[in-house]
């Protein structure tokens, strides 16, 4: 399957988020995109270090993060994994051995719902070695 079809089936298909990336995890190269999902390559690269952010608390959940020059508040991060809100709208990451997913979702999902949709496609990517 192409990235692309990723985005497509597996994270837009089920209706919980209207908007997803898919790059290296790194943040820096990107494979795939939802149409109009614009990430700078700064905003993907925070997104990225946070996972390796030793501090404590990390500096994602001080700062928040900016997609598109909008700034979420953070209200979750962990080694593989970021949950943040504007508002009711909001942006769920998750990170593979190879990957970055970063999507959002609209103010009539729920942040847990949209997130369990990406973690399921990040499981399978790591299961496939990516």
């Amino acid at each position: 399957m192409s990235w692309q079809a990723y985005i497509d089936q597996s994270l837009l298909g089920p209706g919980n988020i209207d908007r997803a990336m898919i790059c290296d995890a790194a943040g820096s190269a990107v494979w795939a995109t939802s149409p109009g999902f614009s990430v700078t390559d700064a905003e993907r690269q925070a997104i990225a270090s946070s996972f390796t952010d030793a501090s404590d608390p990390k500096q994602v959940i001080s700062n928040g993060i900016k997609i598109g020059g909008e700034k979420y508040m953070t209200i979750e991060a962990g080694d593989d994994e970021l949950k943040a809100k504007k508002g009711k709208e909001g942006i769920v990451c998750v990170k593979t051995t190879q990957a970055l997913l970063i999507c959002h979702h609209n103010a009539d999902t729920q942040t847990t719902v949209a997130f369990n949709d990406a973690a399921a496609l990040g499981e399978y990517l790591k299961k496939m070695g990516y």
